[in-house]
């Protein structure tokens, strides 16, 4: 395996744990917001939801690829792949704690 695949599979590897990570947090999200009636945060919700779906089809991309994407490409100025799932993961967060309230 040379260097470039090892990156890719580690590449992988951070991004699959990050996914997982959201997953888990859409999950709690969405138990939280079953008994609210509000349309905002099913809104929400889908766009969360949406953006993962958005990111997991890079992991794919990435898992199946040989190289590795220009980084220009890949966050399109917004941190990477890396900086969308933290700030997926944090608005998840913060709208599990207004859910929890």
């Amino acid at each position: 395996m040379t260097s470039a695949e090892r990156l890719i599979e580690q590449h992988v590897r951070e991004y699959e744990s990050r996914l997982k990570h959201v997953d888990e947090l859409l999950t709690r999200a969405h138990s939280q917001a079953a008994g609210t009636p509000e349309e905002a945060i099913e809104r929400e919700l889908a766009e969360l939801t949406e953006s993962r779906d958005e990111l997991a089809r890079h992991v794919e991309q990435l898992r199946h690829s040989r190289s590795l994407p220009d980084q220009s490409e890949e966050g399109s100025g917004k941190g990477g792949p890396m900086g969308v799932w933290d700030a997926i993961a944090s608005q998840l967060e913060k709208l599990i704690e207004r859910l929890e309230r």
